[in-house]
């Protein structure tokens, strides 16, 4: 793979990783409540489901997924409702005494983790990124299935890389969420946005 090549995924590939989607909001408020490391940590439940999903593009598996309508539109209903699930836990979560001074609230990273898992291998449009989009980079004079593991692996560490940057926006943030209301606003309005990408995912033709 040419180093032109490469100069041309990098930043395209980047762009993806930093959009605003389910689970970098998750990233983002697991690092207002638990801190950067923590939500860093549970980022790794992510880009486990984006590996499986990478080894899947490259074997060629995921385009018969994508033709498949029946299983296509199993995947995309069950994570829209997990996704209107997560909402509804957001709204009604209680506020702890310590989110008042800002502190970390002590976390279950494992069940995080197992969040960040289930967000990203419930949206069926990562698998559509990983057959449409990398294949795009591939040079058609050398094997493929090295390049896809180049590309992968690349796009898996650029992905840790923007769940780093919404985690460290989420730190920050921790400042204007020191009171238990600012907390609760923050909680009820990711929430909302969480639901609406499950709406969205629900109502989706595609």
């Amino acid at each position: 793979m040419s180093l032109a090549t490469l100069l041309l995924f990098i930043p395209a590939c980047f762009a993806l990783n930093l959009a605003p989607g389910p689970n970098n909001l998750l990233a983002l408020n697991n690092a207002t409540q638990h801190g950067w490391r923590v939500a860093c940590l549970a980022g790794l439940g992510r880009l486990a489901a984006f590996s499986v999903m990478i080894a899947l593009a490259a074997l060629g598996l995921a385009t018969i997924l994508v033709a498949s309508q029946w299983a296509f539109a199993v995947i995309k209903t069950v994570g829209a409702f997990y996704l209107l699930w997560l909402a509804v836990q957001l709204w009604r979560a209680p506020v702890p005494e310590q989110a008042r001074f800002g502190a970390p609230i002590a976390a279950n990273v494992p069940g995080l983790m197992r969040t960040e898992l289930l967000v990203a291998a419930g949206n069926p449009k990562a698998i559509l990124i990983f057959t449409a989009f990398l294949p795009q980079f591939l040079e058609l004079n050398q094997p493929p299935l090295p390049q896809f593991a180049v590309l992968g692996m690349l796009f898996l560490v650029l992905e840790w890389v923007a769940i780093g940057i919404y985690a460290w926006l989420g730190l920050h943030a921790r400042r204007w969420l020191a009171t238990r209301s600012a907390r609760r606003l923050f909680n009820r309005a990711s929430g909302t946005l969480l639901g609406a990408a499950g709406t969205g995912l629900l109502l989706s033709r595609h």
